[in-house]
């Protein structure tokens, strides 16, 4: 594989990943919509495209990192898009969380033009972005999949080739589903305990060593209970995942009894300006449900 890669999508998650391939030794051409983050990349030893078309002109692969659907199909079919600057024989592999349904006509209409696309969302937040240590959920030929590991390598820890086209994005549905139910009841759990005038520290620390033990509990809820909703992972994005999620269980019949009430109370929280906030913030809609908030001091 080429030493030289793009990198389309330099936010909170997309430039990290981009830092640790260049630390692994590959050189970088970086592309985003803001400038700041493109200066970080220069500053860090990247190189930077004026479009999306420069990148795939310049690259034989190309990963982006992109908030949702339509932002993708900008990308990659516009007017400088990836497309127009695509050779026969180049591979597109989208780290974006979008609806797995697209992804399977952006493969298709990306394969006649001679291009192999893998749809690769990922997990794990800031912090795994950061720390290369994300889940990276892949759909696409498995020849191509194995072609890339090494890049995923670099980025990831846990890296599962999930099947065709649209898997992978089927995949982190599957993950947004559990992450938000997670968060819902541990915000449910927290404001319990604080009205019933139990110590929060001490709920954390005795239910994470149990069989409530969970990703949020370990890495989130030490902060919810001061009230640090910093973002890790926004919570907006969290609604248009489970948004993703909802309307993918419409297509297919399945029930998401759980997930709907989830996508509610993001929407509220969203709908209440906390939509920057880390998806942890949405305790604070419990909160508010409640009348009390779940803190403690220092």
């Amino acid at each position: 594989m080429p030493r030289t890669i793009g990198f389309v999508g330099l936010g909170i998650m997309g430039l990290p990943m981009a830092t640790n391939l260049l630390d692994a030794g590959y050189d970088v051409v970086g592309h985003n919509r803001s400038d700041e983050p493109e200066a970080t990349l220069r500053e860090r030893g990247g190189d930077v495209a004026d479009t999306p078309r420069e990148v795939a002109e310049r690259t034989e692969v190309v990963f982006t990192c992109l908030p949702d659907t339509p932002a993708v199909e900008s990308v990659v079919r516009g007017d400088d898009g990836l497309l127009a600057g695509f050779d026969e024989g180049d591979v597109y592999v989208d780290h974006s969380t979008i609806n797995p349904v697209a992804t399977a006509e952006l493969a298709a209409d990306l394969a006649d033009a001679g291009v192999d696309m893998l749809d690769a969302p990922i997990s794990g937040g800031e912090e795994g972005a950061i720390d290369a240590t994300l889940s990276i959920m892949v759909g696409g030929d498995p020849a191509v999949f194995e072609a890339c590991a090494e890049f995923f390598e670099a980025t990831g820890e846990t890296v599962t080739h999930c099947g065709p086209s649209g898997a992978g994005q089927t995949t982190k549905a599957c993950n947004q589903i559990v992450v938000a139910a997670q968060m819902v009841g541990v915000s449910e759990a927290l404001v319990f305990a604080q009205k019933a005038g139990a110590n929060l520290g001490a709920v954390v620390d005795a239910i994470s060593g149990g069989a409530a033990g969970c990703w949020a509990l370990d890495n989130r809820a030490p902060d919810m209970i001061r009230g640090d909703f910093d973002p890790g992972f926004f919570a907006d994005y969290q609604y248009k995942d489970l948004r993703i999620a909802t309307d993918a269980g419409e297509t297919y019949a399945a029930p998401m009894p759980l997930t709907e009430l989830a996508h509610e109370l993001y929407k509220s929280m969203c709908a209440n300006g906390m939509g920057r906030d880390d998806n942890s913030g949405v305790m604070q809609v419990i909160e508010l449900l409640a009348g009390e908030e779940a803190r403690v001091e220092g």
